[in-house]
């Protein structure tokens, strides 16, 4: 450790050294990511939020432990914490992650260094959280995560592969998740619910079953937080949710179908071109309304760095919560239109007055998630611009 030149931070309460690099990447030798802070942020209310639903004390699973912020934050910051476990195969990373522990004065706290697939089955239904937060996909750790996982657990999963999930790559989308993505103006909320989708089929093989309580997709990054249940009939109706979104690149027509082996339209019912097809993949709910107020008010209670961009996404995530998939982005549609872009709000104010609901969403600044139909929407367009 003495060989190294030494970076100090402070995340919320926590203060931690890791070795100075000059660029984020898997290459660093003890990983340790700034633009995470937000993601962490978010993870404290999550997480001190479930304690609080559970009552009781919570053990914590931090699979990758990097420099270990993470799960030293999670036993420095949250009340009613346990154990928790700080998992990482390197071993300087693990010397960081102890040097970090006794820099915060922390106790219940232990390291260990194993393969992270091997070190869940060794310890299945000994979490209470597990946190899947590795430098790409999650793919190859969600069977172990499924099989570890105990009753009304919470799962909360990273992904920074954006670029499969959102389309620009397609094969390694189908490799990963064994789902095809298509690269339209929602495409991050299509691999938001392709991820999901993921996880849900990969949990059901131990019937096990998710509820999704908070995702969003920020930067370079997704997020999920799952509620974990158990039992093979509730399984059975929570996969009633996954399906496929059919697409219409030409007049930007969608449609759902739930069903992993429903058949899906080839046609467009609007313009009559041929539909896209994105699948399997979730097509419940992504936002929890009570979950997300309630972390809401538990911001009021720490410290956090990042509170403001913090709020500003969970008020927008909790805005479009009980919103259908998909949305629609404006400019995308003037476009088609071959007209200008009117106001986001005036538009929003004439779907509500013509019997609508429509909202804005966290995944584009331009988007609206709305239970009018594309041709509604297009007339309202018109309108405001003549």
């Amino acid at each position: 450790m003495d060989e190294y030149k030494l970076k100090t931070i402070e995340e919320g309460l926590t203060k931690i050294q890791f070795p100075e690099y000059e660029k984020v990447s898997s290459d660093a030798p003890v990983f340790y990511n700034p633009q995470m802070e937000l993601n962490r942020d978010i993870s404290i209310l999550a997480l001190q939020t479930y304690q609080k639903e559970q009552d009781r004390e919570i053990n914590i699973c931090d699979l990758f432990g990097g420099s270990g912020i993470r799960g030293v934050r999670y036993k420095n910051e949250i009340d009613g914490v346990g154990h928790v476990y700080i998992n990482d195969i390197s071993e300087l990373a693990n010397e960081f992650e102890r040097h970090n522990v006794e820099l915060n004065h922390l106790e219940d706290i232990e390291i260990h260094q194993h393969d992270a697939s091997m070190f869940l089955r060794c310890n299945r239904g000994e979490f209470d959280v597990i946190d899947i937060d590795p430098f790409g996909t999650p793919s190859p750790f969600l069977d172990s995560a499924g099989y570890c996982a105990r009753r009304e657990s919470l799962l909360c999963v990273t992904a920074t592969d954006t670029s499969a999930l959102c389309g620009t790559y397609k094969e390694p989308c189908i490799r990963k998740y064994n789902s095809k993505p298509y690269k339209s103006e929602y495409c991050h909320e299509t691999g938001i619910r392709i991820l999901a989708g993921f996880c849900a089929l990969t949990l059901s093989k131990y019937a096990k079953c998710i509820e999704v309580l908070l995702s969003h997709s920020t930067e370079h990054y997704m997020r999920l937080y799952l509620k974990i249940k158990k039992g093979s009939k509730r399984t059975d109706e929570t996969l009633k949710n996954i399906g496929y979104i059919s697409h219409c690149k030409e007049c930007l027509y969608r449609q759902t179908t739930k069903g992993l082996a429903a058949s899906t339209p080839d046609i467009c019912p609007e313009c009559g071109e041929k539909l896209i097809q994105a699948g399997p993949l979730w097509l419940g709910n992504i936002q929890n309304k009570e979950f997300i107020t309630e972390m809401i008010a538990e911001s009021e209670n720490k410290k956090l760095n990042t509170k403001d961009k913090l709020l500003k996404l969970l008020n927008s995530c909790l805005i479009e919560a009980d919103s259908p998939a998909t949305f629609y982005d404006v400019h995308a549609i003037c476009r088609s239109l071959k007209i200008s872009a009117p106001k986001l709000d005036l538009i929003l104010d004439n779907i509500n007055e013509n019997g609508f609901e429509a909202k804005k969403t966290h995944f584009q600044p331009t988007g609206i998630k709305t239970n009018a139909p594309l041709s509604e929407i297009k007339n309202i367009l018109i309108k405001l611009n003549k």
